[in-house]
């Protein structure tokens, strides 16, 4: 029996990550509930809490209830707090306060911590965790700065300070929960260049990842840079202006998005609405009031998200670069995927093509049931199930009008968007079968 029950609770550190994120959720709907969270000192229904926790600890920015309006400070500081701890990692936060406390990491935390980061290897993974953490706050205080020369003449000192610092560290963190009220996000902003450009400017570089940050602030003395860095910084600096292009040429005459702004406004909202889709769902123009072109560009750029080992979701930049890679490769006749003189591990391959497999699985059987319990279009019930696959927070307006079930439903898409399909699958599956065992080969028509 004791075998038994050790084997029954036994758990591995993809299960410990999680089951973090669950509890970290647990814990903020149940104070988002009291009331001592909203506005008005009442209960607040549990299910939207739960909604809102996961929404905030995934930072995706899927809101029921009107953070600006519903929540009071302290409801507030619990929704940022969510939005710091889900979007560094609680296993970056906890090993924080281990530091703190003078208490040494273990080879088990240090395991989880890999998982949380997603990183290559365990070595110089808590000292990483530092710099991380460094690099997050000077970053976020930079970002707040500048916010503060333009809602501290708003609002004030007091309220101008703590807007600041909210949308920085929501940026930042790829969450895109604003605090403007009635569900406006940063629509009255559309023309501030130093708004506009600094929250995007976090959101890029929270989605790029810390890795890619310090390979390029090694680069001065190592004089190249990674793989990994090279593939996310094409591919996301090809998604960011290729995408702004489009938007602005989908959106240039619609009077209802930015038809009427000057060039200026134009051409700061098209660029906003490439960049946010991945993934902070801050928004500068009506989402809803978008030609048919512009919300599929903004859908196909949700469900690709951000980077590897950053803030964002979705299936990530070098996933699409690495199947589209491959793609190029076979077309060649090569026998593997290659690109800037290296060939990719057919393992990584197989890893994209499932985390995609699965991504797109997730999105239509999440489509289908949605369209059963809720009394939606088809492109409002897809918009929204990407943007919390992709843990975006855009919404075309549905997200308040969800059913129960629906609600529901979202919170687990956004949970598997923030931890990754493949991530959530493994934490359920049996112990694999070992590798040695091959099975004989035969064939199958393809094409």
């Amino acid at each position: 029996m004791k075998v038994t029950i050790n084997r029954w609770f036994k758990v591995n550190e993809i299960q410990i990550l999680v089951l973090g994120f669950l509890l970290l959720i647990f814990v903020g709907a149940v104070l988002l509930a009291m009331p001592i969270s909203s506005q008005d000192g009442h209960y607040t229904n549990f299910i939207d809490c739960v909604f809102i926790s996961t929404s905030a600890t995934c930072v995706t920015g899927l809101v029921t209830l009107d953070t600006g309006t519903h929540w009071n400070y302290f409801g507030q500081f619990v929704i940022l707090c969510l939005i710091q701890i889900g979007g560094l990692g609680f296993m970056s936060m906890a090993t924080l306060i281990a530091l703190l406390m003078g208490r040494r990491i273990t080879l088990k935390e240090r395991l989880v911590i890999q998982q949380s980061l997603n990183s290559f290897s365990i070595q110089g993974l808590v000292k990483m965790s530092k710099y991380l953490l460094i690099f997050t706050f000077l970053v976020e205080t930079a970002g707040a700065v500048l916010l503060a020369t333009q809602f501290i003449p708003e609002f004030g000192y007091a309220k101008g300070i703590y807007f600041s610092v909210f949308h920085s560290i929501s940026a930042f963190c790829n969450a895109g929960i604003d605090l403007i009220g009635n569900f406006r996000s940063i629509t009255p902003y559309a023309e501030n260049p130093v708004i506009i450009l600094t929250i995007g400017a976090l959101v890029v570089i929270g989605g790029l990842g810390f890795f890619v940050w310090q390979d390029i602030y090694n680069y001065k003395t190592r004089k190249k840079l990674s793989l990994h860095t090279r593939l996310v910084v094409v591919t996301t600096l090809i998604l960011i202006f290729v995408g702004a292009i489009l938007m602005f040429l989908f959106e240039m005459y619609n009077t209802k998005t930015i038809g009427n702004m000057s060039l200026k406004g134009k051409i700061l909202s098209s660029l906003f609405a490439s960049i946010t889709p991945r993934t902070a769902g801050f928004n500068s123009i009506s989402t809803s009031d978008m030609t048919e072109g512009g919300k599929f560009l903004t859908i196909i750029l949700m469900f690709i998200g951000g980077s590897s080992g950053s803030t964002a979701g979705g299936i990530k930049t070098t996933t699409a670069a690495l199947l589209i890679i491959t793609v190029v490769s076979i077309i060649r006749g090569r026998e593997d995927a290659e690109v800037y003189g290296k060939r990719i591990r057919k393992e990584l391959v197989y890893r994209a093509l499932t985390i995609a497999t699965l991504g797109m699985s997730i999105v239509l059987i999440a489509t289908i049931l949605l369209c059963i319990t809720e009394k939606a279009s088809l492109d409002y019930i897809i918009y929204e199930v990407v943007s919390a696959f992709g843990t975006v927070g855009l919404s075309l307006g549905l997200t308040p009008e969800l059913s129960s079930q629906g609600k529901i439903l979202l919170s687990f898409i956004m949970y598997c968007g923030r931890l990754g399909p493949l991530t959530v699958a493994l934490s359920l599956a049996r112990k694999s079968i070992p590798s040695s065992i091959k099975y004989p080969e035969d064939k199958i028509l393809i094409g």
